[in-house]
């Protein structure tokens, strides 16, 4: 039975554009004719108001699901866009790492088991991660087939990547060995500067043909469409934000092709 390929961006350091290309990453694939679900199991629920949801909308969220009270299907909300669909977070998440850390069931595996009863839904799930490596995290690793890496084109770019490269190994090596590094994104590139080169160079050095052909520029753009509530190629489909992002997608589903 075919089952979806399921992706979390994921980077422990903050204001690399995780958010961002969870957004439209997740529209971009729609636009290719791809059935997505964005899953939010970030505390801060930024990808589900950057799709459109208030706090006030969502009565049912992934915290429900994570602690067992609500069935995935329960918590999924359609957005204004067809075929992408949202699991959305709200602050009630904030709590979500204690409590998982002090349950005594399968607490690694709460995100993987409810994912694989809508696989057979969709063609991608693409995870928004939290700035950081605890529980929440490790479940979207664990029910992930990959893990996508935005590093922002900055000083210290590669710093803590040491940090999430030791957590992906220790999750492969003990609750998902099917993971792999689905790719690494070069995000607020600007081509001009001395600097945005030196990381480029330093960051292709460092993960080889890892990371993709297509970087993401700084982009005013993608700032106005997340705070509108919508992806960028709803916003402004001719900006090159919307353009880098459509780029990303074709460059995975080549990818995806040469895998099968």
């Amino acid at each position: 039975m075919f089952m979806a390929r399921i992706i979390a961006i994921a980077n422990q350091k903050g204001g690399v554009g995780k958010t961002t290309t969870a957004i439209n990453l997740s529209a971009a694939l729609v636009a290719y004719k791809k059935r997505v679900l964005l899953v939010d199991i970030d505390p801060q629920g930024n990808s589900t108001r950057g799709v459109g949801f208030d706090n006030d909308m969502i009565q049912i969220s992934i915290y429900h699901l994570l602690m067992n009270t609500k069935d995935v299907k329960e918590c999924i909300y359609k957005t204004q866009i067809d075929n992408l669909d949202l699991v959305p977070a709200t602050i009630d998440l904030a709590g979500a790492d204690f409590e998982l850390a002090t349950a005594k069931d399968n607490k690694h595996f709460r995100l993987k088991n409810q994912l694989d009863k809508v696989g057979n839904i969709y063609d991608y799930i693409i995870i928004d991660c939290p700035p950081s490596l605890g529980l929440l995290s490790t479940n979207a690793l664990v029910a992930s087939n990959g893990v996508l890496i935005p590093v922002q084109c900055e000083y210290y770019a590669l710093e803590g990547l040491v940090q999430l490269l030791a957590t992906i190994r220790r999750i492969q090596g003990t609750f998902n060995n099917k993971l792999v590094i689905e790719g690494v994104l070069l995000t607020m590139y600007d081509s001009r500067t001395k600097l945005a080169n030196e990381v480029a160079v330093e960051v292709r050095k460092f993960f080889k043909e890892r990371v993709y052909n297509v970087s993401i520029p700084r982009n005013i753009k993608l700032s106005e469409a997340q705070s509108k509530g919508k992806p960028i190629v709803n916003y402004d489909k001719n900006s090159t934000g919307a353009k880098a992002y459509s780029e990303l997608a074709k460059e995975m589903l080549a990818n995806e092709k040469t895998r099968k």
